[in-house]
C-alpha cells in the first residue's frame, strides 16, 4: 500500500511542474498546459499560498449549510468603502479629481484584487462579416450580420479564438441607430426562408435524387403526389415575455433600435478547465494564470469591447449609443464592461448577484466564498485571498477588500446605469440578495450627482434607504432601479429600460 503523505507529494510536485513553461525547440511556441478546474484551482492556491479556503454556503435553504438570509445577520461590516475618497484619505470634491484621480485609482484596484488585469499587449482582432441575411423580427423589416472577430494567433497557434457576434438593424432605418448588445447565443434570429418557388424547385432536386439513387422510390412518390421532402417552416406565434409583452429582440426593432447577440462563450469558456485555452490561454499562450491575470468576466467583457470597435464603424449604428445587457453570470459581465470601457454609452444590468451589483461585504445568499470555490474562474486568481481561512498571510475576508461594488457602479457614472431584479416567488432567487444592490445603487449615486447626474430619487443612505415596492420603477435619473415581478430575466424591465433611455438619448442627437 503506498505512502499516503508520498503520494500527495507526487501530485504536487507533477501540477508545480505543469505549471512552468513548457520546453520548445527552435523556438516554438511552449505546449499549452491542459488542467482540469480542480487542478486549475489548486494551481492558484498554491501560488497565492493558500492552505484552506472557507467552504461556501448552499443554496439549499433546508442544507445545514444553508446561505444566510436573516437580515439581522446581513452586515457584518459596519461600514463601505466610499468611493467618493481617495486611498490616501483626500476627499473628492469635483468631477475632475473623481476623472482624473479617483477613478484611475478604483479601476486599479478592481483589476488587482477582483476581476484581474487585462494583458498589456493582447493579440489583435481583426473582422470580417461572414454572412448577410434580409429577415423580419416580428413586423420590422430587418439587416442581420453574422461576424467573426478572429484573434491573431501566432503567438500560439495551437489556440484559436474566434469572436462570434451577430448585429442586427431595421432595414427601414433612415440613418444610424442605437444599438443594445447582449450577452448570449449569436446567430441568425430568424433566418429568411426560400420563396414558394424556390421549395418547388429545391423538392424537385431531392426527389430525383433520390430516384436516382433508389430507383424504386420513384413509384413512392407517385403514390403521395402532394408530400414534399423539404417544407417551409409553419408560422408560429412569439414566445411571449414573462410580463406579457413581445420578446426584447422584437421591442428593440420595433422601437428603432438595432440589437447585437454576442457570444461570451466564443471569447472565453465558461469553466475552470478552459482557462489556459481561449483569450485568457492565448494570450498567456496556455499556461497557467498569474495571481493579477484577468478571469473569464474581465475577458468577457474585453470581447464585448472589441465588438464595440467594429460597431463604430459600422454606418448603420449610432457609434456613441451603443449599450450593454446581461443577465445573472452575463449580468456581472455587463456591469464591468460599462465599468471599465466608457465608450458603452448605458447597461441593463440583469439579476447579477455577487460578483455583480451585489455588494460583496454583505452575508446574505450568495458569498464571497461562492465566488473563491466554484465560481473562482470568474474572477482574478487575487480574489481567492478573500475567501482563505489559512494561507501564509493568515486569513481574509471580504472585510480586507478595498473595493465593493457599490464603487463598480460608480465607475459607470455619468452613464446610463439601469439595474434590474425580479422576485424570489418566481425564480430571481434570494441568492442574488437583492437588497444588497439596491444598497450599492443607493450610494453610487452620490458620484452620478458628483459629475452631473442624477441617482435614485431616494430618500436616505445605504443604510437607512428603504427598498421600493416590486414594479415600482426609480427612473428619473441617469441611474436607474426596479425590481419587476418576473423570475431570474431582466425581459420585463426591457420596455421600461427603452423608455428612460430614449428620453436621455434624445437630449443627445
Amino acid at each position: 500500500m503506498s505512502n499516503p503523505s508520498s503520494t500527495v507529494s507526487l501530485a504536487v510536485a507533477i501540477l508545480i511542474a505543469a505549471t512552468s513553461p513548457a520546453i520548445a525547440g527552435d523556438g516554438a511556441p511552449p505546449t499549452p498546459v491542459t488542467f482540469s478546474a480542480e487542478q486549475d484551482h489548486q494551481n492558484m492556491m498554491n501560488q497565492l499560498g493558500i492552505k484552506a479556503l472557507r467552504p461556501g454556503p448552499s443554496g439549499d435553504e433546508k442544507a445545514p449549510n444553508h446561505a444566510n438570509y436573516d437580515e439581522s445577520l446581513a452586515s457584518p461590516f459596519a461600514n463601505l468603502p466610499d468611493p467618493l475618497t481617495m486611498d490616501d484619505g483626500r476627499k473628492v470634491v469635483t468631477a475632475e479629481m473623481w476623472t482624473k484621480e479617483r477613478r484611475p485609482e478604483l479601476i486599479e484596484a478592481f483589476s488587482r484584487y477582483v476581476y484581474g488585469r487585462v494583458p498589456a499587449v493582447v493579440p489583435r482582432v481583426t473582422w470580417a462579416v461572414d454572412a448577410v441575411d434580409h429577415e423580419m423580427i416580428g413586423f420590422t423589416p430587418v439587416i442581420a450580420k453574422d461576424l467573426i472577430g478572429e484573434v491573431d494567433n501566432s503567438g500560439c497557434p495551437s489556440i484559436r479564438v474566434r469572436i462570434h457576434m451577430t448585429l442586427v438593424t431595421p432595414a427601414n432605418a433612415k440613418g444610424p441607430v442605437p444599438v443594445l448588445m447582449m450577452f448570449g447565443r449569436a446567430g441568425f434570429p430568424a433566418p429568411r426562408e426560400p420563396s414558394a418557388e424556390e421549395f418547388e424547385r429545391i423538392n424537385a432536386a431531392w426527389k430525383a435524387l433520390l430516384v436516382q439513387q433508389d430507383p424504386t422510390l420513384k413509384e413512392v412518390f407517385a403514390t403521395h403526389p402532394t408530400w414534399q421532402p423539404v417544407k417551409g417552416t409553419p408560422f408560429q406565434f412569439p414566445q411571449m415575455n414573462e410580463d406579457g409583452d413581445l420578446p426584447n429582440t422584437w421591442q428593440l426593432v420595433s422601437a428603432g433600435w438595432g440589437f447585437v447577440l454576442f457570444d461570451p462563450a466564443s471569447v472565453q469558456a465558461d469553466d475552470g478547465a478552459g482557462i489556459t485555452r481561449g483569450i485568457i490561454g492565448l494570450a498567456n499562450r496556455g499556461q497557467p494564470r498569474h495571481p493579477e491575470d484577468w478571469g473569464a468576466l474581465r475577458a468577457w467583457a474585453w470581447g464585448a469591447s472589441r465588438g464595440l470597435d467594429y460597431l463604430v464603424n459600422d454606418p448603420a449604428v449610432e457609434a456613441k449609443h451603443v449599450g450593454i445587457e446581461g443577465v445573472s453570470r452575463y449580468g456581472k459581465a455587463a456591469l464591468v464592461t460599462m465599468a471599465f470601457d466608457q465608450r458603452f454609452a448605458m447597461v441593463l444590468v440583469g439579476s447579477s448577484g455577487k460578483g455583480g451589483a451585489t455588494l460583496l461585504r454583505r452575508n446574505f445568499g450568495e458569498a464571497v466564498e461562492s465566488l473563491t470555490g466554484g465560481g473562482y474562474y470568474w474572477m482574478a486568481g487575487n480574489f481567492m485571498k478573500y475567501g482563505a481561512s489559512d494561507a501564509t498571510f493568515g486569513s481574509m475576508t471580504p472585510r480586507d477588500l478595498t473595493v465593493d461594488s457599490n464603487e463598480l457602479i460608480a465607475l459607470c457614472a455619468p452613464r446610463l446605469t439601469f439595474i434590474s431584479y425580479g422576485i424570489p416567488e418566481k425564480g430571481d432567487a434570494k441568492w442574488l440578495d437583492h437588497r444588497g444592490s439596491f444598497m450599492a445603487t443607493v450610494d453610487a449615486g452620490r458620484v452620478f450627482t458628483l459629475l452631473g447626474a442624477k441617482g435614485l430619487d431616494i430618500k436616505g443612505d445605504y443604510q437607512t434607504a428603504k427598498m421600493p415596492p416590486v414594479n415600482e420603477g426609480h427612473l428619473g435619473g441617469e441611474l436607474a432601479w426596479r425590481q419587476h415581478d418576473g423570475g431570474h430575466t431582466d425581459a420585463p424591465n426591457m420596455k421600461w429600460f427603452l423608455q428612460w433611455a430614449n428620453k436621455f438619448l434624445a437630449r443627445f442627437p
